[in-house]
Parts: C-alpha cells; sequence; structure tokens
C-alpha cells in the first residue's frame, strides 16, 4: 500500500467521484490508492468507501485551505463541480478556481478536471436563437465549468479535460425517466428532435477516469470525450420499453416547451439540448465511442445498463 500513489477523489460520495472511487478500490493493478474527499466523512457511503479501503478525508469546495490539506501528499486528484446543489454558475467558477489552485499548491502530477463545453462559443450571448440566462451565460451548468478550463491552464496545473455525457441514471434520480401524459401513456421527452443524444452509466466514467490516471502524461493538455452509446430518443424508448415491459414513448419538444415546462432548471436545461441538437455533429464527434471503449473495455450499452438498473427507474402510476 506504501508504494501505491495517491488519487484524490473529490466528490468521491456522488456520481462520478463515486464511480472512480470505486474502480480505483476494484483495481487489481496495485497502482493507486483511493483518497475519498467528502464534506461529509461520516455519511454512510463515505463509511461504505472506507470499509473497502479508501482514505476518508473532508473538504469543502468553497473552502480552499481544506482542499490544500486534502490533496497534500497525492499524485493526481479528480475534480468536480455540482453545480445542482446551488444552481449558481458564479459559486460553480469559485470552486473550480479553488480547485486548480490547491492542485497547483499540492504540486499534483495529474489532474482530471470533469467539465463541459462553454457554449458561448456556439452561440454568443448576443445570438437570440437561444436565450441569454442569469445575464452572461446560455447554458449556465456547462459554461462555468468551460470557462473554468482556463484557469487549470493558466496556472500551468497538468490537467486533462474530460467532456462527460448524459447519465442514463437521470432516469432514476434526476427525473428524465418516463413521465405519464394526460391520456395516462408514458413517454420520455427530449427536445432533440430526431438527433442522437451521447449517453453513459455515470459509473463508466469514473472508470475511463482511471484509465486516464493510468495512461498519465499521454492525455495531459488534452480534451477528451466519453460516451456510452449515441442514441435517438425513439431508440431510448424502445430500449425503455423492451426492458421495462410495456411502451414507452418518445415526445419530442422544442426547446421554446421544454424551458416552460417549470421545473427547477428548466430553462437551462432546454438550452442545453437545443446545444446538443444544433451542433450535434460536433457534440458527438468530441464523445467517441471508439475511443471511449478503448479507455474502458466494460463500457456500457444502454441495453446493458438497463439490464443492471430498470428496477431503480421510477415509473409513475
Amino acid at each position: 500500500m506504501a508504494d501505491r500513489k495517491i488519487i484524490a477523489v473529490v466528490g468521491a460520495t456522488g456520481a462520478q467521484g463515486g464511480g472512480l472511487a470505486r474502480a480505483i478500490l476494484a483495481d487489481t493493478s496495485g497502482l493507486f490508492t483511493a483518497r475519498a474527499i467528502t464534506r461529509r466523512p461520516d455519511s454512510d457511503q463515505a463509511r461504505v468507501l472506507s470499509d473497502a479501503g479508501a482514505d476518508i478525508v473532508a473538504a469543502d469546495l468553497d473552502d480552499a485551505a481544506t482542499l490544500e490539506r486534502a490533496f497534500a501528499g497525492a499524485h493526481g486528484a479528480f475534480c468536480v463541480t455540482n453545480f445542482w446543489e446551488h444552481f449558481s454558475p458564479e459559486r460553480e467558477l469559485t470552486q473550480a478556481g479553488h480547485l486548480a489552485h490547491a492542485a497547483k499548491a499540492a504540486g499534483l502530477q495529474h489532474v482530471i478536471w470533469s467539465t463541459l463545453e462553454d457554449t458561448r462559443r456556439w452561440v454568443p450571448l448576443e445570438d437570440t436563437r437561444m436565450p441569454t440566462l442569469s445575464g452572461q451565460y446560455k447554458v449556465p451548468h456547462f459554461d462555468a465549468k468551460g470557462e473554468a478550463d482556463q484557469i487549470f491552464r493558466d496556472l500551468g496545473v497538468p490537467t486533462t479535460f474530460l467532456l462527460t455525457s448524459f447519465y442514463w441514471d437521470n432516469m432514476i434520480s434526476f427525473g428524465s425517466g418516463p413521465q405519464r401524459g394526460p391520456d395516462g401513456s408514458l413517454a420520455i421527452t427530449f427536445p432533440m428532435d430526431d438527433k442522437k443524444l451521447p449517453g453513459i452509466a455515470v459509473e463508466d466514467i469514473g472508470k475511463s477516469a482511471l484509465a486516464i490516471f493510468k495512461r498519465g502524461r499521454e492525455f495531459i493538455g488534452r480534451t477528451v470525450g466519453t460516451a456510452g452509446e449515441h442514441l435517438a430518443g425513439a431508440e431510448m424508448a424502445a430500449g425503455l420499453t423492451r426492458a421495462l415491459g410495456q411502451e414507452i414513448g418518445f415526445t419530442s419538444v422544442s426547446p421554446e416547451v421544454y424551458r416552460g415546462l417549470g421545473f427547477p432548471g428548466a430553462d437551462d436545461l432546454g438550452n442545453m439540448f437545443q446545444f446538443k441538437r444544433d451542433f450535434n455533429d460536433y457534440f458527438r464527434g468530441a464523445r467517441d465511442i471508439g475511443f471511449s471503449r478503448s479507455l474502458n473495455p466494460e463500457l456500457q450499452t444502454f441495453e446493458q445498463w438497463l439490464g443492471r438498473r430498470k428496477a431503480e427507474i421510477p415509473i409513475p402510476a
């Protein structure tokens, strides 16, 4: 254990970080050990990781000093923020800055920053194809992450920029699964028309990140994307129908309608799907399945993920 390199895993009790922590703990190569960074070291999830062999360290993304202490002595770090905890792109940008500065102070050899596109490169604020949100963003939960990339670059932190995809797990925990319409039928709804949506099992992001850490300097300074499959809404609905044993349809609405659905973040997500739809060739090209499988040979398809998780998808009565 003493000669293993420490990977500090931010958000280790969450989705992406949890996937990486478990991947490190299950890895038989002996290259790395997991330092699980969490605000709640006494949580059930932290105890499970501790029992599996992770070192649990408390830190808070809003407190730069705690991150510096958490990164000290580590070889690398997986850095991620969670916009949906607070819905503030400004806070997310500040948190990313804390992560980058802590990584620099600790002299880390390799950082993976879980990022997304700054969509303002494609749709400037003055572009009326989609509304500007919060005065300075098009897709707030994308744009702040993408803007933060430059902080890591400016500080000279040896970073891999990892572009993620739509979590299929959102169908379990984020309300993206089948909903019942006024006529009683079940359907998933995305403003994507017939365009394909890159998606992934969230645990596979962690496995991809582990492979990037293993290959080390090959990926420093590079932006890489990961996806398990690219599927149109109708294809996802057909997969759900087979897995759940009941008819699931696909409803394609306009981004305007989606933005007006009224749930928290609907405007942000409406703009996000519009970006993925309108720049579909780019978005899919940045998330190549063949490359993703080269990182993670166990990469799941949507059908395989459904085979494991279908019972967890809530179906409205």
